[in-house]
């Protein structure tokens, strides 16, 4: 996708670890699985997001001239492995659960089996790409279970942690159901609707706001929406039922006005009565500064007549939860299941696969964690997604993703949609096959004791 995203950005130990397995030919399948240990507080449920990018980055990867000729210079690595790095390429499987799918804890949402040096190679930024955009979008998730039918726009990349972070929360955002982002190269590069209205400079740049307003209005007749609270916001509001009748003269309708500070919900009911009366009861309120699902569901219930909402800063760096305890384990290497026994960080065995059942309502039920070949009822969550190195199908529409996503949200028991943790989370069942397959591991690892799961 851009410079910075080739081979060499990666964690230092994924190449001695190549250089360790190039040297001993390890070579045989492995089985890696990318998933979360446990659920963030207060997040009842993740929403999986990045797997377009993780598919491009394997089916892109290789290492340029210049990145060898460069890891030759640091002087850590043999001549001869060098040499073998040059025809590196991901040449394996993936199965994966499809962007917009609802996982829980210890489910896996990617799958990857290919010889050792692949498999383990690609561990760093598959972790980047899955974490990142699957944190943004359960938190994104938040804001359209409490505000459904609003407007609600990503306004984060100013305060995103980087432009690639800026430009992967709009996509996952939109994945997760907003309306659109203020990212002009999301809106190129995803077909991400776009909004934007103005900031307090235009309006300070004017000796006064019927200047400003006008003039931003002529500029942008198709996209009239005033920010009102420079100075005083009723009284800019009564300026712009002033002004609005002149303007529908010359063709130009008003859509909406922003307001992006002090009591949003006083604010925007003092507006609306103002507007109301003016004969502008057509002209939206639009808030931002600073929100979050939580200031979102106040507002909301409060009653406050806002049509849409822009939020940025705490949905992009996900401030309430920003990373995910998740981790890209070895399950299997050689047809052998493998089990990491650490104390607090036990994983499940071998290669696997989720079931999902609903009950009659069409709300999620349970999910069985369970071995790849163990057959249960329900929907299988993982499915092929690259074979051979090379995808199967075309890349994946964004607002499939998000018909998805919205569809799943729709599926949620009304427990898990709620801000706060659920008094009953929900529970992934662990079928009978991997609980024995794990016992049978126990019973030949070093010092066999129960170490419990996280």
């Amino acid at each position: 996708m851009n410079p910075d995203s080739g081979a060499l950005l990666t964690d230092l130990y994924e190449l001695t670890m190549l250089q360790g397995y190039w040297q001993h030919d390890m070579h045989e399948t492995a089985v890696f699985e990318f998933f979360v240990r446990k659920l963030p507080t207060h997040r009842n449920f993740l929403i999986s997001a990045g797997l377009e990018q993780a598919i491009c980055y394997l089916e892109d990867l290789a290492f340029l001239p210049g990145e060898i000729e460069w890891l030759e210079q640091t002087g850590r690595f043999q001549p001869q492995f060098l040499r073998w790095l040059r025809s590196f390429r991901f040449t394996g499987d993936v199965n994966a659960m499809p962007e917009g799918t609802l996982f829980f804890a210890n489910e896996p949402i990617l799958q990857v089996i290919a010889p050792l040096a692949e498999a383990q190679f690609v561990e760093t930024r598959l972790i980047n790409l899955l974490n990142f955009q699957t944190t943004i979008a359960s938190k994104a998730a938040r804001s359209v279970l409490v505000a459904p039918n609003r407007l609600l726009v990503d306004f984060g990349l100013r305060r995103a942690h980087g432009a690639e972070a800026g430009l992967m929360a709009a996509r996952a955002t939109f994945i997760a159901g907003f309306s659109g982002t203020s990212t002009v190269l999301a809106g190129q590069r995803f077909e991400i609707p776009m909004y934007g209205t103005m900031a307090h400079s235009f309006v300070q740049i004017y000796p006064d706001e019927v200047t400003a307003f006008t003039r931003f209005a002529e500029a942008n007749p198709g996209n009239v929406v005033l920010l009102i609270d420079t100075y005083d916001t009723e009284a800019a509001a009564e300026k712009v039922v002033g002004l609005a009748p002149k303007l529908k003269q010359r063709g130009i309708d008003v859509k909406a006005v922003r307001i992006d500070s002090g009591d949003l919900g006083s604010h925007a009911r003092k507006i609306r009565e103002i507007l109301d009366d003016g004969g502008l009861g057509d002209v939206q309120i639009f808030a931002s500064g600073n929100l979050d699902e939580y200031m979102l569901r106040e507002l909301i219930e409060a009653g406050a007549p806002i049509s849409g909402f822009g939020v940025g800063t705490r949905l992009d760096t996900s401030s309430d939860a920003p990373y995910l305890d998740c981790a890209y384990k070895l399950q299997e290497y050689g047809g052998r299941p493998c089990r990491k026994r650490s104390e607090g960080k036990t994983t499940w065995p071998g290669r696997k696969q989720i079931y999902r059942k609903f009950d009659k309502s069409g709300y999620i039920d349970s999910d069985v964690l369970t071995v790849g070949d163990d057959r249960q009822e329900g929907e299988p969550l993982l499915h092929p997604v690259l074979r051979g190195g090379k995808r199967l199908e075309g890349p994946v529409p964004l607002a499939a993703s998000r018909d998805r996503a919205t569809r799943q949200l729709t599926s949620l028991p009304e427990r898990l949609r709620a801000l706060d943790e659920a008094t009953k989370p929900f529970e992934v069942t662990i079928s009978g096959a991997l609980q024995l397959l794990a016992l049978d591991m126990d019973r030949h690892l070093p010092n066999p004791r129960s170490t419990g799961h996280d």
